[in-house]
């Protein structure tokens, strides 16, 4: 089973294909768009996994691999690894007219991405997440970006891909830590705008994250659905995209202060993120206390964190914390950007918002 979902954008129009066993229709999917020779960027530890499988399916529809792989982690995402990715981009021969893959999770499709956008002005790529936070949320909407020391994401541009293939099968291959941190992004999409597919999280939620490939297919699909509905509405994020970030205002300011390290991962920031945003919303009498309960029992049963206390180590002070959310790029006129909500499913976007009502979320 699978299925295809478009991102309308007029002429940058593209397909998601989500199922399972798709790798190996990989090469069939991307010849239309690609030339006889593409690079193909991954890192160390998918490229064990996936890359010849990969190159296999490419070589069956006519098209050679010319792989480039880089170190696996967040560190990857910097100037020095962009810089390493454009060499080796260039001396791989990929003309403007080419096809870049994207072979990895959200670090790989962020900074193929961005290369890809800024190399000879321009080439198409093609995206290949293998991470479930990668198939549900980065691969899609054509954002991308390096970290800087003041903070993530926050050197990038939009630059759409050219087709996103989704294998759910690919999965089975995560270390259920990481399978639980995208989980977090698939519970965000719910929380922000489908209270049904909340409800459906709830009930079902356990048989995704068991594996279940008819359960992946579909809480992905579903997800890339939302993403890619308000993407075509907003794709520069001047208006409704900026919902997708629930959570991710404390989830970023989180990580930053944890380092970016194997203490906090990115989806364990925005769960965090997600249920300090209902938490919040319940402190200034927007949104039930009843929803922040749903959201906290439901991330706690998926073995997610819902508080600042679940992050192991020292506890990052408020005032840094602060700090790090004042570097958010989503500030506007030096105020705090949150996206709240008023109940599962209604979310929405202000500046308005009381700092003395932050610190106490962030305290308690």
């Amino acid at each position: 089973m699978s299925e295809k979902i478009s991102v309308g954008l007029g002429a940058r129009s593209y397909d998601i294909h989500v199922g399972a066993g798709l790798l190996a229709n990989a090469g069939a999917l991307l010849a239309p768009h690609a030339g006889k020779r593409v690079p193909v960027v991954t890192d160390a530890n998918v490229a064990k996994l996936h890359l010849d499988a990969l190159v296999a399916s490419l070589k069956n529809a006519g098209i050679s691999a010319h792989p480039i792989v880089v170190p696996a982690g967040e560190a990857t995402k910097s100037f020095a690894g962009l810089e390493h990715l454009c060499t080796a981009l260039l001396q791989s021969g990929v003309e403007r007219g080419g096809l870049i893959v994207a072979l990895g999770g959200g670090v790989i499709g962020d900074l193929t991405g961005f290369a890809a956008g800024v190399l000879k002005r321009g080439i198409e790529f093609a995206q290949i997440p293998t991470t479930l936070l990668a198939q549900v949320d980065s691969s899609v909407g054509g954002k991308t970006a390096i970290n800087t020391s003041e903070g993530k994401n926050l050197v990038g541009l939009f630059h759409q891909p050219r087709i996103v293939i989704a294998d759910v099968g690919l999965l089975a291959t995560l270390p259920p830590r990481e399978l639980r941190a995208g989980y977090a992004e698939v519970v965000k999409y719910g929380a922000l705008g489908d209270a049904d597919f909340f409800a459906w999280l709830e009930a079902h939620g356990a048989e995704a994250l068991g594996g279940d490939s008819s359960a992946l297919t579909h809480i992905v699909a579903h997800s890339c659905r939302m993403k890619a509905d308000i993407v075509a509405r907003d794709e520069r994020e001047t208006g409704d995209r900026a919902l997708l970030n629930l959570g991710h205002t404390f989830g970023h300011g989180l990580e930053a202060a944890t380092g970016y390290s194997d203490r906090l991962l990115h989806g364990e920031g925005v769960a965090i993120g997600t249920a300090l945003a209902f938490r919040l919303s319940a402190r200034l009498g927007l949104s039930p206390s009843a929803d922040t309960d749903r959201i906290e029992r439901h991330l706690h049963a998926a073995g997610l964190p819902a508080a600042i206390s679940d992050i192991a180590g020292p506890r990052p002070g408020v005032d840094t914390l602060l700090g790090h959310m004042a570097h958010d790029k989503k500030a506007r006129d030096g105020k705090l950007t949150f996206v709240l909500v008023r109940g599962i499913g209604h979310a929405f976007v202000t500046t308005d918002v009381p700092v003395e009502a932050v610190r106490e979320i962030l305290a308690a």
